[in-house]
């Protein structure tokens, strides 16, 4: 998206002019020498701003900043939980917006005149589809010092999704009267991952998975090695013999063997309706916040596994951090899609681990396909205060999405999320279910 075309001079530049041509006609009808004067100056010294800007306009033409925005770029809020406590405040009040860096500006610029950078674009919270394309407005700005070849750009997002924008510079008048179009436009596509969130551990066991097929294929003579057993190691591979003799768990590791014996089955199921509210926008990323978690905790915990993660965009396999970054960098543009009936459920081994949201009507059926597997369920809800006691709203942690977060960052909310979202909590069962609840407020003041 190419910068509109601006006139050079600005509001208020256009004011000031007008001002000071009717101030001329005007003392020169009535021959008031001190009036003629003053408007006198008044075009000479825009006259003079003009002629400055549109030559060190011309010499700037082929500048080429450098905008360099920070990788990965994550969602940021300055409130995440609306119930703090002594214990989780600290990681409830979270603002992990990092500056952008935008170098390469021309240093020697002319006095009353600043090097403005600009970045307009569009944000669509959790990517872009037929129904989302008009995404939200962004605009921001930063201006270098003078003297300076660099600025830091504050361009943030409450949060996931992927923003689409350019950044251009214009040559602007510390007056506010003139702004000349100068450097090459840059484009930028930015993923944008969803804000970090925090809680409890979920306890794997290894043997839960199912055994990776991929073992390499042992050779003539089979080579062994011995240590000491950890989480994720084959029941099957332990040596008993040694352990009896030593008081300790011995696993026999073969060399030929890879290190990756588990792969554990996880659903993101990313169904819901093709016009979703900012409620429901807001329940998707929540789930990818616990699905990063999720991932991450268990990839620091043992790094033998590996994840087979599906979604209704595609499958991915995620055996280390590697290809773990890239799938948060594709999970970030990841929307809803359309519901669809499960039938028959494919066979595998091991327990599932399923995340998804209250906008998941097929989730029931799902459930029943995958039976008799054990499944792990992890569930966003939207938070409905009235209808819960006072015990209940203490122990429920609800993770709050304020409107003035989108302002605060140079964005502007679309008129339709200020609808209430119509999404209402879901009831399932599963061999093991954690709810999550998430709500949108106008502000901070409401909750």
């Amino acid at each position: 998206m190419m910068p509109r075309f601006q006139p050079v001079l600005t509001p208020a530049g256009g004011a000031v002019l007008i001002i000071a041509m009717a101030g001329l006609i005007r003392s020169l009808i009535n021959r008031n020498s001190y009036e003629i004067l003053l408007s006198c100056i008044a075009l000479l010294i825009l006259l003079a701003l003009g002629i400055i800007g549109v030559w060190k306009s011309r010499k700037l033409k082929m500048l080429e900043p450098g905008w360099k925005p920070p990788f990965p770029m994550t969602a940021s809020s300055k409130f995440t939980f609306s119930k703090l406590t002594a214990k989780n405040k600290s990681q409830a009040e979270i603002d992990n917006t990092e500056d952008t860096i935008i170098s390469g500006l021309d240093g020697n610029i002319p006095l009353f005149f600043r090097l403005h950078f600009f970045v307009r674009g569009r944000f669509f919270p959790c990517g872009i589809t037929v129904e989302t394309k008009k995404g939200s407005c962004v605009f921001v700005e930063t201006s270098a010092k003078r003297g300076e070849t660099s600025a830091n750009l504050q361009l943030g997002f409450p949060m996931s999704g992927i923003f689409l924008g350019d950044g251009y510079c214009r040559l602007c008048d510390i007056f506010g009267l003139f702004s000349f179009s100068c450097g090459i436009p840059q484009h930028r596509t930015i993923n944008v991952r969803c804000m970090p969130c925090f809680g409890k551990k979920t306890p794997i066991n290894a043997q839960s998975g199912a055994e990776d097929q991929r073992n390499k294929p042992a050779a003539d003579i089979e080579r062994y090695y011995m240590r000491e057993y950890t989480p994720g190691d084959r029941f099957r591979d332990i040596n008993w013999k040694s352990s009896d003799k030593i008081d300790t768990l011995i696993t026999r590791i073969s060399t030929d063997n890879q290190e990756k014996i588990s792969r554990l089955e996880i659903h993101f199921r990313n169904f819901g309706p093709t016009k979703p509210s900012l409620q429901d926008l807001w329940l998707l990323d929540r789930a990818k916040a616990r699905l990063s978690y999720f991932l991450r905790s268990l990839m620091e915990q043992n790094s033998s596994y590996i994840f087979d993660v599906r979604t209704a965009k595609g499958n991915w396999e995620i055996e280390n951090n590697e290809d773990l970054d890239a799938f948060f960098e594709e999970l970030a543009g990841i929307s809803f899609f359309p519901p669809v009936h499960e039938t028959i459920f494919s066979a595998g081994k091991g327990d599932i681990y399923v995340f998804s949201t209250a906008c998941d009507f097929g989730l029931h059926s799902f459930l029943l396909a995958s039976n008799p597997r054990p499944v792990t369920l992890f569930v966003m809800q939207p938070s409905i205060e009235k209808k819960i006691s006072k015990e209940q709203k203490e122990k429920q942690e609800t993770e709050v999405l304020f409107l003035t977060d989108f302002y605060s960052k140079g964005a502007t909310a679309r008129p339709g999320w200020f609808v209430p979202g119509k999404t209402k909590p879901l009831g399932v069962n599963a061999s093991r279910v954690e709810m999550f609840y998430t709500h949108v407020a106008l502000s901070e003041t409401i909750i």
